[in-house]
């Protein structure tokens, strides 16, 4: 069985000191206040098991309504001054916020409203996402955001569906800020515990000194890294890619303690860094010289063939095509490989987006 990838997954153990509703609305001590339709109706995140988060503040959904039998529209909020999902001018919510929502929401309606037990983990085969950078300025409060998911099984005579894509609209103000597709497949612990082994019995604190020793061991000898801005960011700790001697290349050297990236520990490389690395290896080859604004990606496909590993060192490489010669936005294609493997492919158009929100 080939694996295609899989995301967040050593999700934490569900909280018992509250209870939820099926559309992930939090109850308190005094339902009765949620019922009464005297009272406003109150805004919360739904519950962070759901989309595998550890931190509340990484949670950005606040709730969800069926709309249809495979049809849902969703809530969602992003913070003024995120911490990571901020443009390096820090005038724009960065497009893979709207990545990580699309994966947020995968997440949450396969266990609110599929069916899908917590403790089940998920591979996303694929990702392809588009954004609209006009419509993702920052404004003067946090962002509210609406979400349209629909999601198509690929097996809909099963109990419950274990694969399906979902298709995801994220709209701003009536605006289209995002749209994006991808695919789940929902494995049992059983089944995980067997594909991954013996991955899954290494500890994570073995895990996480695998890591930093592979980074820094294989890393002696190559050049000095640039600054963050080379790579669209502004902080040291957010960059993921270490450059080799060879031309567009880089080695995948993230910082296992990143607070975003590595939220809980998990067994593999999350798919997000895979995207983080995809989105500064493109800003490094598209933009040799350092600034703080870079163009941001507007389009991205994304596959994710395997498993990315901790303890093997992962290699980036990227090479640009152009539709025409005249073409201002170019296409950079990213592969990942470990092991003469690949592991992970992407392609993403960037832009620069105007300041009109």
């Amino acid at each position: 069985m080939t694996l295609l990838t899989v995301h967040q997954d050593n999700h934490p153990t569900p909280a018992t000191t509250a209870t939820t509703t099926a559309t992930g609305t939090a109850t308190g001590p005094h339902p009765a206040a949620q019922t009464d339709p005297t009272m406003p109706r109150l805004t919360t995140t739904v519950p962070r098991e759901y989309v595998h988060r550890s931190t509340l503040a990484e949670v950005f959904l606040t709730g969800c309504e069926q709309t249809g039998d495979t049809h849902y529209t969703l809530t969602a909020q992003w913070p003024r001054a995120h911490t990571f999902f901020t443009t390096p001018d820090g005038t724009h919510h960065h497009p893979l916020q709207a990545a990580e929502t699309i994966r947020q929401t995968g997440l949450y309606l396969a266990h609110a409203e599929l069916g899908i037990p917590l403790g089940h983990h998920f591979l996303m085969r694929n990702l392809h996402l588009t954004t609209h950078p006009q419509h993702l300025t920052i404004g003067p409060t946090p962002t509210d955001l609406t979400l349209t998911a629909t999601y198509t099984p690929h097996h809909p005579h099963t109990k419950r569906p274990t694969d399906f894509t979902m298709h995801i609209t994220i709209t701003r103000n009536g605006h289209p800020t995002a749209t994006g597709t991808g695919r789940f497949t929902c494995l049992t612990p059983t089944t995980y515990q067997r594909l991954r082994h013996p991955h899954t019995t290494t500890a994570a604190s073995t895990t996480t000194d695998t890591t930093t020793s592979t980074s820094s061991t294989a890393t002696h000898h190559q050049p000095p890294n640039p600054p963050p801005t080379h790579y669209g960011r502004t902080l040291p700790h957010d960059i993921v890619l270490t450059p080799t001697p060879h031309p567009h290349t880089w080695q995948l050297t993230p910082n296992p303690h990143h607070p975003i990236l590595f939220d809980h520990t998990t067994d593999h490389i999350p798919g997000m860094v895979l995207l983080e690395a995809a989105h500064q290896a493109a800003t490094a080859h598209t933009h040799p010289t350092p600034t703080t604004h870079p163009n941001h990606p507007t389009t991205l496909h994304a596959t994710f063939h395997h498993y990315t590993e901790h303890h093997t060192p992962t290699y980036i490489t990227t090479h640009t095509t152009r539709s025409n010669n005249s073409d201002p936005a170019p296409t950079t294609h990213i592969t990942a490989h470990q092991n003469n493997t690949t592991v992970f492919t992407a392609q993403l158009t960037t832009h620069t987006p105007t300041d009109t929100t």
